[in-house]
């Protein structure tokens, strides 16, 4: 790792801890010497980027201290290009646009000598097949969500079973070859798992939830952790 990106990753391990970083930590993460990291310490110090702590108690970053956000690492960069490999293999036309949006975006704004980690990535995922093979337009389903707003749906159970749900969406999850609308269902009085291309009829209605997205979403990760316990193996 060149110099100039050693400096700016101890900036961004810095920046995402909300406690003192060690040099040993640094050290670590980096794969340098300690000695290193007191130097490179030392450097930013002398160029003014406001860090505070010593050897043995660990380092802090002024939390009010910013940089420019595409000054992206190499490594960052085959991050991003894998989530994007990631998301094309989920089968979503419109996150797969959304991904490749961003990339375009980045290869702009990027200084050209990272260009060629966009062109010729050092990671890859096996060709293959969509993993996801319905085309269901998750676009409608992602503007409820960030609204907050309620859903109208008819929806075919495994059974063929045909019914007319009024739901609160939480979160749409991707689970190996499914698409799930994670909500809460106003007729079942709980939070279900409904599968995306079991969906027949769809409607976003104007009627919002009553309840903060924060709060809902605190609710559903409460009944998962309740489920995941009841399901876990007693010893």
């Amino acid at each position: 790792m060149r110099k100039a990106e050693r400096l700016f990753q101890i900036i961004q391990i810095l920046r995402r801890s909300n406690r003192p970083v060690t040099s040993a930590q640094l050290a670590d993460e980096l794969e340098v010497a300690r000695r290193t990291i007191y130097r490179d310490i030392a450097h930013l110090i002398g160029q003014r980027v406001p860090i505070e702590g010593e050897a043995g108690f660990g380092y802090v970053l002024d939390p009010r201290y910013d940089m420019p956000p595409l000054m992206l690492t190499s490594e960052e960069i085959e991050a991003v290009l894998l989530g994007i490999q990631l998301v094309e293999k989920l089968g979503d036309p419109a996150i797969t646009n959304a991904a490749r949006d961003v990339i375009s975006k980045i290869a702009s704004a990027i200084p050209s000598d990272l260009l060629p980690f966009i062109a010729e990535p050092a990671v890859g995922l096996k060709p293959g097949e969509i993993t996801n093979g319905a085309t269901f337009d998750t676009r409608p389903l992602r503007r409820a969500i960030r609204d907050g707003r309620k859903i109208q749906l008819d929806y075919c159970a495994a059974n063929s079973e045909v019914t007319h749900r009024i739901v609160w969406p939480v979160l749409l999850g991707y689970e190996e070859a499914r698409c799930l609308l994670i909500a809460w269902c106003e007729s079942k009085k709980a939070f279900r798992h409904f599968r995306t291309e079991r969906v027949l009829n769809l409607e976003v209605l104007e009627e919002t939830i009553g309840v903060s997205k924060r709060k809902l979403r605190q609710q559903w990760l409460q009944w998962r952790e309740t489920e995941l316990s009841r399901l876990r193996p007693t010893p």
